[in-house]
């Protein structure tokens, strides 16, 4: 087992997980997410999905997939998002409210 050393203890742990979702709020920055998005696959997230009811749309980012603004996939809503093979069987239907 590896220990955690005392100066990152207070810190956020040097890991990431599988999967993340980020919902965009009306003062969040769609290219401060993307960004932020991008940061998290270059920690090793192998799926992203970014929710932005304000367009409405997800921006969908699986491993193989560089986070790059060009590169990403968009869906308009209403969607169904599949957990790929991060979350095998996971689907999440989004419509439009």
């Amino acid at each position: 087992m590896r220990k955690t050393p005392p100066e990152q203890r207070r810190k956020f742990p040097p890991i990431a997980p599988d999967f993340v979702i980020e919902l965009r709020s009306a003062t969040d920055s769609l290219e401060m997410l993307h960004v932020k998005m991008g940061e998290y696959m270059d920690a090793g997230v192998q799926l992203g999905w970014l929710i932005n009811p304000q367009r409405p749309a997800v921006y969908f980012a699986a491993i193989g997939n560089l986070y790059k603004l060009p590169e990403l996939e968009v869906r308009n809503l209403p969607t169904e998002l599949s957990g790929e093979e991060i979350l095998p069987g996971f689907t999440l239907s989004l419509s439009l409210y």
